[in-house]
């Protein structure tokens, strides 16, 4: 049987290996992640907040009302997990942009971006119907 200080040591393994994954990576492991918790986060850092990852945008201190999905200046929901499976289209922000190439289904239709950097709706500027 495990310890639980050995898997404190596993786990903090486990979260600095996570670290140097690909955000697409990082969408199919997601329990590689700590969850959030009120603490100091560094720019890069990605935690589980509800069942979604989000990556820390801006540097902050530690402060309990900063989480992951009210914070927008702070967290980026990461998006796109797999290019082979077509997420639903989810709102972004400046701090997680759809990229040119990324595909996303809405309102019926798969859409692919045209541009780099795009917080536009499908159908209203930026994006393609898939034939």
């Amino acid at each position: 049987m495990i310890s639980a200080e050995h898997a404190r040591e596993i786990r903090a393994i486990m979260e600095e290996q996570a670290a140097t994954l690909t955000d697409e990576v990082a969408l199919t492991v997601p329990e590689m992640f700590p969850k959030w918790v009120p603490r100091a986060y560094e720019v890069g850092d990605r935690v589980r907040y509800q069942g979604v990852l989000y990556k820390c945008v801006q540097a902050h201190p530690e402060n309990g009302t900063y989480t992951p999905d009210t914070a927008v200046s702070l967290w980026a929901q990461v998006l796109i997990p797999d290019p082979t499976d077509i997420p639903e289209w989810v709102q972004p922000d400046s701090t997680n942009p759809y990229m040119k190439g990324d595909r996303v289904r809405h309102n019926g239709s798969i859409w692919v971006s045209d541009i780099d950097y795009n917080v536009f709706e499908p159908g209203v500027a930026g994006w393609s119907v898939e034939e």
